[in-house]
């Protein structure tokens, strides 16, 4: 499909205001219809008549956002005072969890409108002093400053200049705080000037002769949140305009950076205008975390919404954002059922990368978009990096450089566990590492094919990795403690040395820097059980496999739920997930042990001796029940222990295991 016809651009000044409620998913969460009676109160007894008092046009609402015009910048302003000023006398009877408070954001720039839409920095400075604001607190900056400061008696606080996201130039902010809007005296309207009023005075900015536009952006998600490395790109151009021209009819230029996707605003399918909060969420939470990858380059949200609505053809849109990867989808709620369809297109070829429907309960809706999120944003994780390792591949670049190796070497690591995908793994990332020494991203790949190879006795120096590895963390961690992957290999290495608290302790900064890794989740159960915890291990495997049903090493997960049911002597369960295991990877060696000690343990003697002796021919040197224990040091704690002796070792022996 082609992008359809805009109405002509239109540029000129104005004042913009952005608002948003503080609290928003938090509200809905817990109360979705309560919050949505109160949006509609404050609306009819707030919002609606201060607007048309003060000489505002609603241009348009979007569930608990609003478009508002008006004639002057000074009314824009004592319009935002006066609604600030109503709604904390509103809230003072009503509980601090349950108040609706606003942020708002005003700034006086140049837009563009198309048709009742309008971009541009203008409206981007805006949002951005809105998020600088206090929730009920208003921010403006200095030129809407300047315009007020002889004509509204209102103070506002000077913030000096701020830096803030995708804008390039520092923002000099004046603030008014809850406290200070709360407690100025009620006033009407400003007069309207014959004549056209302030635009006609000296002190006004040459050439501001358009009407002030008031917005109010809807919802919690309206911008992005919290430091993540987003990236802001100019609001679609319209077709056929020059800047589109400009990138030519071919894919993606070069130099776009090669894990570079936009999120488009999920469509909401429901047909309740009332329940586009929930898709937007999902598109908010997506773009959040997608840009958590290492490397990535993710549009911002306020760019990609500027196409909600909007049917695009994705190649086009690749060539307009700059981007490889365009990522759509839409949502169903239906009873209590949510239903979600996603698809990856690749921007150079339209063609589909990936496709996937998830469903989940909707009677939390929190819990249910949390987990939507998570797993979309890990199964993307995986599918986006196995995309840019194949079209490296594809590409056979003579001098690759450092960032396309890591690139393939995490391809090749995150493919179903081999001697032979870590070797090439570990290939391409040593090669990163002699191209830019620096890397942090190829100093961490080294070291996790270290360690697996560690964890899996594939190694014929496991002294020398081993100090090598801890070489290599130890400077990463310097360098940049924040990666939740560092963490992870740190964790891993740590249990491989038995120092299994510490271990507990590295899984779990990797779930808090990346809540959405299943891995971490999985491992962290692993360690648990080792240190004697079978049972607090099981919901963690479970949230592993909720999280990426489609991991390509899902077989790990389904063996640690069966060596935990094992343990605790659910012979029934152990046997099920076991199996499931050596169906996702018949080339583990102590999957089939674990498997030969539950068969037998249940009486099924003839599988038992045929998965022990699958379990030797693939691992001749574990041979004895001695050398299953001598393998790793961490299954001789204590606590494992006591547990293993009354089942494990037991079904070996029964199995035929010998003993020396």
């Amino acid at each position: 499909m082609r992008l359809r016809k805009r109405a002509r651009v239109a540029r000129h000044l104005a004042a913009i205001l952005a608002a948003d409620i503080a609290g928003y998913g938090r509200l809905m969460g817990e109360d979705e219809e309560g919050t949505l009676a109160a949006l509609r109160a404050w609306r009819r007894e707030i919002a609606d008549p201060r607007i048309k008092e003060h000489r505002g046009r609603i241009v348009k609402t979007t569930g608990d956002g609003f478009l508002v015009e008006f004639a002057s910048v000074v009314d824009a302003v004592h319009c935002a005072v006066e609604m600030q000023r109503a709604m904390a006398e509103h809230n003072a009877d009503i509980p601090a969890e349950r108040r609706i408070e606003f942020r708002i954001g005003i700034n006086l720039g140049d837009i563009i409108s198309e048709g009742h839409d309008i971009y541009g920095d203008g409206v981007n400075v805006a949002a951005r002093l809105e998020a600088l604001a206090e929730p009920a607190g208003i921010c403006i900056s200095r030129v809407v400053r300047d315009q007020i400061r002889d004509k509204l008696p209102y103070v506002f606080e000077d913030m000096g200049n701020r830096q803030v996201k995708n804008i390039a130039r520092p923002v000099h902010a004046y603030s008014m705080s809850a406290q200070a809007a709360a407690a100025t005296a009620p006033s009407p309207a400003p007069a309207a000037s014959a004549g056209g009023g302030w635009r006609r005075r000296p002190i006004v900015m040459a050439g501001i002769a358009a009407a002030t536009i008031v917005i109010a952006i809807a919802g919690w998600w309206a911008w992005p949140r919290g430091g993540l490395p987003t990236a802001a790109v100019e609001p679609p151009p319209e077709a056929g305009a020059p800047a589109t021209a400009a990138r030519g009819a071919g894919s993606p230029p070069a130099t776009t950076p090669r894990l570079s996707i936009v999120v488009l605003p999920f469509e909401n399918l429901s047909r309740d205008p009332d329940q586009d909060y929930f898709a937007d969420g999902i598109t908010e939470d997506l773009t959040t975390d997608l840009s958590r990858i290492s490397g990535s380059f993710v549009i911002a949200r306020n760019t990609a919404f500027t196409y909600k609505g909007i049917a695009v053809d994705a190649k086009q849109l690749g060539r307009d954002l700059g981007v490889r990867y365009v990522l759509e989808g839409s949502v169903r709620r239906l009873s209590d059922q949510v239903q979600v369809n996603v698809q990856l297109i690749d921007a150079g070829s339209g063609a589909h990368v990936w496709a996937d429907r998830f469903e989940t309960d909707r009677r939390n809706l929190v819990k249910a978009q949390s987990e939507i999120t998570g797993r979309l944003a890990r199964t993307l994780n995986l599918e986006l990096v196995q995309a840019v390792g194949r079209r490296i591949e594809q590409e056979r670049a003579v001098d690759p450089d450092a960032q396309d190796l890591i690139m393939r070497g995490w391809a090749l690591y995150q493919r179903p566990l081999s001697e032979a995908n870590r070797k090439e793994a570990l290939e391409a990332f040593e090669r990163a590492q002699a191209i830019d020494p620096n890397s942090v991203d190829a100093e961490i790949g080294i070291a996790a094919v270290l360690t697996v190879n560690l964890a899996n006795g594939t190694t014929e120096t496991p002294k020398e990795d081993e100090a090598r590895a801890e070489q290599l963390l130890a400077d990463a961690l310097q360098r940049d403690p924040n990666r939740s992957q560092l963490h992870g290999t740190i964790a891993l290495l740590r249990r491989l040395q038995n120092r299994l608290a510490e271990s507990r302790i590295e899984w779990q900064r990797a779930i808090d820097l990346d809540p959405n890794n299943a891995v971490a989740y999985g491992q962290l159960g692993v360690t648990l059980i080792y240190l004697g915890e079978p049972a607090a291990a099981i919901p963690l495997e479970e949230k592993r496999i909720r999280l990426n049903p489609n991991d390509p090493n899902i077989a790990l997960a389904y063996w640690s739920l069966g060596l935990a049911h094992l343990l605790l002597g659910h012979l029934d369960e152990a046997i099920d997930f076991l199996t499931k295991a050596r169906a996702a990877n018949p080339r583990i060696f102590y999957i089939h042990l674990d498997i030969a000690a539950a068969m037998a343990l249940k009486g099924y003697l003839d599988d038992a001796h045929a998965a022990l002796a699958e379990a030797i021919r693939l691992k001749p040197s574990i041979n004895s029940i001695a050398r299953q224990r001598a393998r790793s040091a961490y299954t001789n704690n204590p606590a494992y222990r006591a547990l293993a002796e009354k089942t494990v070792d037991v079904g070996l022996r029964l199995a035929g295991m010998p003993e020396e």
